[in-house]
């Protein structure tokens, strides 16, 4: 079996000699280099241009393992980076794929599956394990309820007047009822009614509902934009 050409980056020294053992275990992994930042790992990955990257995420920056990914990837298209890390956020691990890594998976994973994990990327057969499914059928999920919601307000908003749409920009502000009557320079009574007609339209109880459901949607945004 051809020989495997392994880096590895990370800035704990425990986690690198951990990985090295592993490595200097199996007769046909060959470890290049140990990197102990991003920075490094892109400039020894330049060099030795390695099979298979071992990254941690979090080096000299938070976000420090998948910007090296991200330029391994541009110079070296053909190797392998898998991420062991700490971090199972949802952000962390979409940014991280979207480098281009074929597999993510904790530095407490045990022996076997980490050299399972070098095995599988270096014959292109990368699994999507369970908590990466689960953590993409979830993102899926949240995705077409947002965009659910974003054509149902949408529609809302293209019923509601010129002076409603006014009124919840204000309210999106931050502006209490008082405050949005003396900048429309209304009676309190008026921007009370258009409230009310707010909810009704939205189908909500409280002004606070439709302000944190259109603001988390960026809803205010659109609607600074056009109103």
């Amino acid at each position: 079996m051809e020989t495997i050409q392994i880096l590895i980056a990370d800035d704990m020294e425990a986690h690198r000699r951990r990985l090295e053992r592993i490595i200097n275990s199996v007769g046909n992994l060959s470890l290049i280099g140990s990197a102990k930042s991003g920075y490094e790992a892109v400039a020894y990955a330049a060099i030795k241009k390695p099979d298979i990257v071992l990254m941690d995420i979090e080096m000299e920056s938070p976000m420090a393992g998948i910007k090296a990914a991200s330029e391994i990837n541009k110079i070296l298209p053909d190797t392998k980076i898998v991420m062991l890390t700490i971090h199972q956020d949802n952000n962390v691990v979409f940014a991280a794929f979207q480098t281009g890594i074929v597999d993510y998976l904790m530095k407490s994973a045990p022996k076997q599956e980490i050299l399972e994990a070098i095995y599988s990327a270096a014959n292109n057969q990368s699994p999507i394990r369970p908590i990466i499914a689960e953590k993409i059928r979830h993102e899926f999920a949240r995705i077409k309820k947002s965009e659910d919601q974003l054509t149902h307000f949408f529609k809302i908003i293209a019923n509601l007047t010129p002076s409603e749409l006014e009124v919840l920009k204000l309210l999106c502000s931050g502006l209490k009822r008082k405050e949005i009557a003396e900048a429309r320079a209304v009676e309190l009574e008026t921007i009370k009614k258009q409230v009310s007609s707010l909810l009704k339209k939205f189908n909500r109880n409280t002004a606070r509902e439709v302000v944190e459901e259109v603001n988390e949607l960026n809803l205010f945004d659109i609607i600074k934009e056009i109103s």
